[in-house]
């Protein structure tokens, strides 16, 4: 019989459920050069999963914005960021691509009894939206519950907030024992680990299987392509009794 609690499972976006290619990236150029006056010459790097905030701060100072300015160009950029990125909407339905499964996998984890999908993100909440829509992925999670760099730019805190708004929604307790995240970066295993919950990983993105295992993933899966291997990780991580 399956567990009168209900599990949590938070998604990962970028390069876990879908890529969107040079996009992120253009957006970047576009706010700093309109916040800061002159071109980017140096770009965030690739697939790390820190939070937006942290991702704009450190391309600000690498760019040699000086310390005294970084904290009110940072919000600034916060701010402009969702727009720039909407302006590019079409872009993303264009170039964006799905992950090998992604979709498959969000349709069975949304389709499975006593699980709760969700989002934490270090995508702020528009931009997270923003890209689950154009991919038509946003109605396999319930995105009023997930955590995003909009809430906090130390990603581990976002396990938290995600599971107080899903705690008042189901009127249900959220720990680690029934919170699970499924991720592909360095990143996502350590919001886990010190937000509090289990951590399936998936190595889709610029981390490998192993440097995923050795961070203190509780599995480590190739891809999302074997629904069954899903949820089965979900089951061992968590105290969700499946059935099919």
């Amino acid at each position: 019989m399956p567990t009168s609690l209900p599990v949590l499972v938070f998604w990962d976006i970028d390069r876990t459920l879908l890529y969107v290619g040079d996009v992120d990236r253009q957006v970047y150029r576009e706010a700093f050069a309109e916040v800061v006056g002159r071109p980017v010459e140096r770009l965030p790097a690739r697939g790390t999963g820190v939070t937006m905030p942290l991702a704009i701060r450190g391309l600000l100072l690498d760019n040699g914005v000086p310390d005294v300015e970084v904290l009110a160009l940072t919000a600034r950029m916060v701010k402009l960021l969702p727009e720039r990125l909407a302006d590019h909407r079409s872009d993303l339905q264009r170039e964006g691509t799905l992950m090998a499964g992604a979709q498959v996998a969000l349709r069975a984890v949304h389709e499975s009894e006593g699980l709760l999908p969700s989002v934490v993100t270090g995508n702020l909440k528009p931009n997270a939206v923003l890209k689950l829509e154009a991919l038509n992925l946003d109605r396999f999670v319930d995105l009023e519950v997930g955590g995003y760099a909009s809430d906090d730019e130390h990603r581990p805190a976002l396990v938290a907030v995600a599971q107080r708004r899903a705690r008042d929604k189901h009127s249900s307790s959220f720990t680690r024992s029934n919170t699970v995240i499924i991720g592909d970066s360095l990143e996502d295993v350590r919001t886990g680990r010190q937000g509090g919950a289990a951590v399936i990983a998936v190595a889709s993105g610029k981390t490998t299987a192993n440097e995923l295992k050795d961070a203190g993933a509780e599995v480590v899966l190739e891809s999302l392509v074997d629904v069954k291997q899903v949820r089965d990780a979900i089951a061992s991580v968590s105290s969700w009794c499946h059935r099919w």
